[in-house]
């Protein structure tokens, strides 16, 4: 058995990208006769970003981050500053909301892709027709990990392979039958290709060979028809999400959350005295021979609900002058006056 391999290696030659730049010709130019058949591109996102002119002026990053914030997650004051790490307009949760204002002219701030999926579709389909070679895509980006430091980068948009590998009910070397295990692939290949390109080397382009098993077969449209997930299918939803706040956030939400139930369960312990007192004072009431409207109003309560209490039927009310007798508290309609005797 031939050892299994990979390779990575940085696309050289790819000069500054701009507004309206083909990047599908501009990467042949640079690569295109060392493209091999199941080769995968991974992708800088800056550079997709520039060519989809999503450069924009903003005289402050902070307002471009809000602008482009749909949730916050945490926010943490240093000695640089406050970072905020938020969930973006395309479900990713990160730093800034992928706002970038390294690389660009002063003044100015680069978005992510509008919808990175389709940017690599795109991009795969023009590579294969002008190279005549079937590769996969993938858009990377720089993103932090909550349980560790440093960054690395992963994948926010993907075409030609899948992005997950779910290895559930596989079974392993020991004969265990996996129950859990989703490799993240498109992330493990973007991460592998940011070894090469690096962050500051001018190389946004690298070539990941040795996968070509991964790679989908070629079609018109970069994979779209053939229902690929795209790297939508990294982003974990809300309901799996075991960490969507951050600790102080996450404190916060629950005090709120107890002031909220707190209050309500003091509206009703309240209301279930008001009931009582009422009740009670409509039984005084009663064994005088008063109305029991009035007797309610003298209680501070309205007519209807200590009204409720009142037995109906009252088993020796009427007879005995003691008013009307007290039921197990199920609702019945209020008394008449006439069945009370004065004393």
């Amino acid at each position: 058995m031939s050892p299994r391999t990979l390779s990575v290696f940085a696309v050289e030659g790819i000069g500054e990208i701009t507004a309206g730049d083909d990047l599908a010709a501009v990467i042949e130019a640079a690569a295109g006769g060392d493209l091999q058949e199941g080769d995968i591109l991974a992708v800088t996102s800056k550079i997709l970003s520039k060519a989809e002119g999503r450069l924009l002026p903003a005289a402050d990053r902070e307002d471009a981050i809000t602008a482009e914030t749909v949730r916050v997650v945490a926010t943490r004051a240093h000695d640089n500053g406050v970072t905020r790490i938020v969930e973006n307009r395309l479900g990713i949760v990160s730093a800034a909301a992928g706002v970038d204002a390294s690389n660009t002219p002063e003044g100015t701030v680069l978005l992510l892709p509008v919808d990175p999926d389709a940017s690599a579709r795109r991009l795969r389909a023009e590579l294969h027709r002008r190279c005549g070679v079937n590769v996969a895509v993938v858009i990377t980006d720089t993103i932090g990990r909550p349980w560790r430091n440093g960054q690395t980068d992963a994948a926010i948009g993907v075409a030609g392979l899948a992005p997950l590998a779910d290895l559930r009910g596989s079974v392993d070397s020991a004969g265990r039958r996996l129950s859990a295990t989703v490799t993240a692939v498109a992330d493990e290949i973007a991460s592998a290709a940011d070894l090469v390109k690096g962050k500051t080397s001018g190389c946004p382009v690298a070539v990941v060979r040795g996968l070509g098993a991964l790679v989908t077969a070629p079609n018109n449209d970069g994979g779209a028809s053939h229902g690929e997930a795209g790297a939508a299918a990294l982003i974990r939803s809300a309901e799996q999400d075991m960490f969507r706040l951050g600790t102080a956030e996450a404190m916060e939400a629950g005090r709120q959350e107890g002031l909220e139930a707190g209050r309500r369960e003091g509206f009703d312990a309240g209301r279930r005295e008001g009931f009582r007192q009422g009740y009670t004072a409509g039984l005084a009431e009663g064994s005088r021979g008063a109305e029991p409207a009035e007797a309610f109003r003298g209680a501070g309560s309205d007519d209807e609900a200590p009204r409720a209490g009142l037995d109906n039927e009252g088993a020796d009310g009427g007879a005995s002058g003691k008013g009307p007798k007290a039921t197990s508290g199920l609702p019945v309609s209020g008394w008449s006056s006439t069945t009370a005797s004065t004393p």
